[in-house]
């Protein structure tokens, strides 16, 4: 690994590139997440029927700039959940072990859990406010709305007008939803990419590269899907939501399942899986890669010693 720092920067640049490629699948998911809301089954709208056919009726009515609404809050969200979880997963982790088992290498499997929930908490609430101005600038169309509609010009004007109307405590209005969520799918995350990864060079002989780093990353990416997708929902919605509609994370679990059945909460999921496999892939593989060629850059500029300590 590099230094923390170096490590946050690859991180970042990486989710960054990531987040181009996924981000139509990413308002999908939103959109469908969000069609329906607290509405009877029978009752409920189908604008959206999928990942694919989503991204047709948004480009045929919006154009492409529809599809990637929010963009912009996307890449400084990425940059501050996946600087945070790729660069503080490592030294949480070796400092742990370090305590506990008096050497930094054991790998422990409830030690890599707590650190890459840690690290994703950390970096979900740094997020958050870039998260939810993202959100509603994504569940805004002019031609087929779904959930709440908020028309903000931009990522600044969504953030300027949540925090005239409510404040600092409206620009972290369902943090704790946020939590859960990447705490949930950042706890499975690392430590099933490097599970996998051991396991494909230890049962089937596989060597370092791209190869190994996508078969690992894909693993990673389905178990951080299924695992995450509900509290995505429900943070969908508390983002999105005006006034005082749900009172909290659990109200909102409990409305939804009791308006709409226990699979609302699982509302595009197949979006989210278009989106979470390319995204996990790509900001896996490409971490791998950018870490690289920061600690290149590192070793160049830093002292081997400065290296070793951070």
């Amino acid at each position: 690994m590099s230094t923390t720092a170096g490590a946050f920067i690859a991180g970042g640049i990486a989710a960054c590139g990531a987040v181009t490629a996924t981000h139509p699948f990413e308002t999908v998911k939103i959109r469908m997440q969000l069609q329906g809301e607290l509405q009877d089954k029978g009752h409920q709208p189908h604008h959206y029927r999928g990942p694919f056919h989503g991204v047709s009726v948004i480009v045929r009515n919006e154009g492409v700039r529809g599809i990637y609404r929010g963009i912009g809050c996307a890449y400084i969200y990425q940059v501050l959940l996946n600087g945070c979880r790729l660069g503080f997963y490592e030294p949480m982790r070796s400092t742990l072990s370090h305590v506990i088992f008096k050497d930094e290498k054991t790998q422990s499997l409830g030690i890599n859990m707590f650190c890459g929930a840690a690290s994703g908490i950390l970096g979900a609430m740094a997020g958050s406010p870039f998260f939810l101005a993202k959100t509603r600038l994504q569940s805004y169309s002019p031609f087929l709305p779904t959930g709440t509609q908020h028309n903000y010009r931009n990522a600044w004007d969504g953030l300027r007008q949540i925090y005239r109307g409510e404040g600092v405590r409206g620009l972290y209005r369902g943090v704790g939803a946020a939590m859960i969520r990447t705490g949930f799918g950042s706890s499975v995350q690392l430590p099933t990419y490097f599970f996998a990864k051991r396991r494909l060079v230890k049962h089937l002989g596989m060597e370092e590269g791209p190869v190994l780093h996508l078969a690992s990353s894909t693993a990673s990416g389905f178990v951080v899907c299924v695992v995450m997708h509900p509290p995505d929902t429900i943070m969908s919605r508390l983002y999105n939501q005006n006034g005082n509609l749900y009172k909290g994370v659990f109200d909102c679990l409990a409305k939804t399942i009791r308006t709409e059945g226990f699979f609302a909460i699982y509302k595009g999921f197949l979006p989210h899986l278009a989106r979470i496999l390319p995204h996990t892939i790509l900001t896996l593989s490409l971490a791998e890669q950018t870490n690289k060629l920061v600690r290149k850059l590192e070793s160049r500029f830093l002292p081997s010693a400065d290296l070793k300590s951070v």
